[in-house]
């Protein structure tokens, strides 16, 4: 296999990466036009994020001062806690470009490591941020003159009008599952009731299977391959139980203030309206990490800190990109590593 550094590999791949170029400086523009703050922080962190599902690389600080003992350290799986420090400092509209580090994650739409395109807004709600969306995916379009996306075989035009498509609507539509029943206590959705739903739906189910293993297969088997085929689709109002960083719905408390990005079936953002009760985060990131050493043996620490900057923060909205994949579909690339310059060695 010929390495990515060789001169005709590079020839081959220097179109996409030129694409990359245009799409970068086109955001770094719309993102300056509104006043948004560039900030970078650090990828070393007390804390790597604590997602159950995603996994860290994690790595040890040795002091030269020998008086000093030794720490470890994460890379960051997302910049979000440093990022909220900053609004909780006092900034108002921050962006920020970060690489970010997901260990196990090597596929044609996963890379160990990559950009994040991450932006938050003081004194904003969530769907201030799914009209930031459509500004700038087709900022991104235009600047690298493609008029429709495509991937997998699955067309999708970014200038068409978007598509705002609730989670239990979704469920209804492309499995015929009335989700939000299953979930009579919106914290802890019932497993069994969305197993008897999943198999009248002719889905495989098994017996230890938990209502989130659940809600995923579903997505991934009936839901996600429709979403933003044809159009890009804003898919909100997720179950309470599937948002640790977003805050209720003031209007029903069963849905959380998130929503996700997809085009051409490719999930591409993640949103929310940003929870800001330290007492009330600290209870979700423990039953997480409670998840995640009962699936997987491990516990990320929870960062101390970002909890006391819980309560300076304004109230905020805040979502992540993958900038990567963005550029896969301004490009028409089918895989990530296309348009990446140096991919991981070995990956």
């Amino acid at each position: 296999m010929t390495p990515w550094w060789h001169p005709a590999a590079m020839a081959a791949r220097r179109p996409r990466l030129a694409v990359r170029t245009r799409v970068r400086a086109a955001l770094d523009g719309w993102f300056a036009d509104r006043d948004f703050l560039a900030v970078e922080t650090p990828a070393l962190q007390l804390s790597p994020g604590m997602e159950p599902h995603i996994h860290a690389f994690r790595t040890r600080y040795d002091p030269a001062d020998p008086a000093r003992p030794a720490q470890d350290l994460w890379l960051h799986t997302s910049p979000e806690f440093a990022m909220k420090k900053l609004l909780a400092a006092g900034l108002p509209r921050i962006v920020q470009f970060a690489r970010v580090f997901r260990n196990g994650e090597a596929t044609a739409r996963h890379h160990p490591e990559f950009t994040m395109l991450e932006w938050y807004r003081a004194d904003a709600g969530y769907a201030d941020l799914v009209d930031d969306c459509v500004g700038l995916v087709r900022a991104a379009a235009a600047s690298s003159g493609c008029d429709r996306f495509t991937f997998a075989g699955v067309a999708c035009d970014p200038f068409a009008a978007w598509e705002v498509l609730t989670v239990a609507d979704a469920f209804g539509r492309f499995a015929g599952i009335d989700l939000l029943a299953t979930a009579p206590d919106p914290r802890a959705p019932d497993a069994a009731l969305l197993r008897a739903a999943a198999a009248a739906a002719g889905l495989h189910t098994a017996a230890d299977d938990s209502w989130e293993d659940l809600f995923f297969r579903i997505m991934l088997d009936r839901i996600e391959p429709h979403l933003g085929a044809g159009r890009p689709t804003v898919l909100t109002d997720y179950p309470v139980s599937l948002a640790a960083l977003a805050r209720p719905k003031p209007d029903d408390p069963r849905l959380a203030e998130r929503f996700e990005l997809y085009a051409c079936g490719l999930e591409l953002a993640n949103a929310f309206g940003e929870l800001t009760d330290p007492a009330v985060q600290r209870a979700r990131f423990e039953a997480d990490m409670d998840l995640k050493a009962r699936l997987y043996g491990v516990r990320h620490p929870i960062d101390a800190d970002f909890l006391a900057a819980l309560a300076l923060m304004p109230p905020s909205a805040g979502i992540a990109l993958g900038f990567d994949r963005l550029v896969m579909l301004c490009a028409g690339a089918e895989d990530i590593r296309d348009v990446l310059w140096a991919p991981v060695a070995g990956i």
